[in-house]
């Protein structure tokens, strides 16, 4: 996904609720950016009268809730997805932008869905009413929803296999805006990187990736020192060495090399990375590669389509990276778990110290006087009970092989004391046992899907993805 975001729409000042109302609606269905109106489609309501229809709904709640928001009042929430150019049809992008808003409002709100032409990239208008269809009730805007849907449609795309945003760090910089092909056109640089990327994966060799490079309409010329590139419509060649990165002649010979391993080393002495999602991204969309059919009878889209945004959130995009923090995390995991069992089993012993303990002092007169009977069987008959409880608590001490043993008060002081260091530790237990999972899992995927892990590990992934798919049922 190129960019979604999300926006509450209120009464625009000097205007009424309707005539916003209109605004909104018309500039989505607007026929001069939506072929004739053609790419306009209405959920619950008329995409031509979808203003009057929401406004009837809501002097409905009105009557029905006795509530009136004033100047607060959010008549609608408009989001906007925008594609990469050259990836979609209008007609894909209606689909996508339909599921979107289906899985975002769960079907309870009319929309509109727009899908605009007008620019290089193809976008979508989405507007949807504030008020559900039974109005009764209104969407409930959140803290951070900009993200949640942000999320959702990212999630949406990869499971259709489009792109998502690799490097979100530079979302306002001159290279997200080419990517999404806003005011500024990707550079002829842009467009031959995006090809490599593209291509590197279906081939073997460095030849392979020039033959498809010309089998694209790209005009590679290797007869020279250097290897130049030129792209469709480009007038002057651009050499291959001055795209830098993972894109000069050594940078794509060694991802040939390192490919399976997604290694990253040096070239000339500057770092290359390998784009772990963009990898994984195309090996979905091309369906090639190792272990793919492998990872096809294990995992379904949607599962890697997850694993693909949670990297993405997460700033992962090496596969070095991955391992790292995934081992990082499960080793944290690990060491904390023992530490908690470690508290744990000193608990069970000072609990069951302190039993032992109150046992005997309970029970030492009656074995005093026991023994002072000369053992008498008529005085054990009368106090069996106790002179048995005794000698229990005896041989309890004798196995800690200490001579004093701790006051009552010290082990109470000292359960204390682990109960807040055990409370302590449990406040992070569960995300870091999350963090450890999630982790765990997105390694696994990106192992099947990339063709690195052995069968006898693929098979434990599926046991484990097995496992945490019957948790969340």
């Amino acid at each position: 996904m190129a960019a979604t975001w999300i926006k509450p729409l209120h009464v625009n000042k000097g205007k009424t609720i309707a005539q916003t109302l209109a605004d909104r609606t018309d500039y989505a269905g607007n026929p001069e950016k939506t072929e004739k109106g053609d790419l306009v489609f209405g959920y619950a309501c008329d995409p031509l009268t979808a203003d009057k229809q929401f406004l009837k709904t809501k002097e409905d709640y009105e009557d029905y809730t006795g509530r009136d928001q004033g100047h607060r009042n959010i008549l609608a929430y408009h989001i906007r997805q925008s594609f990469k150019p050259g990836e979609i049809t209008p007609e894909k992008a209606m689909e996508i932008g339909h599921e979107l808003v289906m899985r975002w409002t769960k079907g309870k709100h009319a929309f509109i869905v727009a899908v605009h032409t007008d620019r290089a990239h193809i976008h979508c208008h989405i507007i949807y009413n504030s008020t559900a269809l039974d109005c009764k009730s209104k969407f409930k805007n959140f803290w951070n929803s900009t993200f949640a849907v942000r999320r959702l449609s990212d999630l949406i795309c990869a499971e259709h296999g489009l792109s998502i945003i690799i490097d979100p760090k530079r979302s306002k910089g001159r290279n997200y805006s080419s990517w999404i092909g806003g005011e500024k056109k990707p550079s002829f640089s842009d467009i031959i990187r995006n090809k490599i990327d593209e291509t590197i994966h279906s081939c073997t060799t460095f030849d392979e990736v020039l033959s498809a490079l010309n089998s694209s309409g790209f005009i590679v010329d290797d007869s020279g020192k250097n290897i130049t590139v030129r792209a469709p419509g480009q007038k002057r060649p651009t050499r291959l060495n001055t795209l830098k990165g993972n894109h000069t002649e050594a940078a794509i010979r060694e991802r040939l090399e390192n490919g399976k391993t997604i290694q990253s080393g040096s070239t000339g002495g500057s770092h290359i990375r390998i784009g772990l999602l963009v990898d994984i991204q195309a090996k979905i969309r091309e369906g090639k590669g190792p272990g793919y059919e492998q990872w096809a009878k294990v995992f379904n889209l949607k599962q890697t389509a997850k694993t693909l945004v949670y990297l993405q959130e997460n700033g992962i995009d090496s596969y070095e990276d991955l391992k790292k923090k995934s081992s990082s995390a499960s080793g944290a995991f690990s060491a904390l778990t023992t530490k908690i069992k470690e508290i744990e089993t000193r608990q069970k012993e000072i609990s069951e110290l302190q039993k032992y303990i109150g046992q005997y002092s309970k029970t030492r007169e009656v074995y005093a006087a026991y023994k002072a009977s000369g053992w008498s069987r008529d005085f054990y008959d009368k106090n069996s009970a106790d002179i048995i409880l005794n000698r229990a608590a005896k041989k309890y001490f004798d196995t800690l092989g200490t001579k004093k043993l701790p006051s009552i008060k010290s082990l109470k002081e000292e359960y204390a004391k682990l109960i807040a260091e055990k409370k302590k530790l449990y406040s992070g237990y569960h995300e870091l046992k999350k963090n450890s999972r999630s982790l765990s899992i997105a390694k696994g995927n990106a192992d099947q899907i990339l063709g690195i892990t052995s069968d006898e590990q693929n098979r434990d992934l599926s046991r484990n993805q097995q496992r945490e798919d019957s948790r969340d049922k």
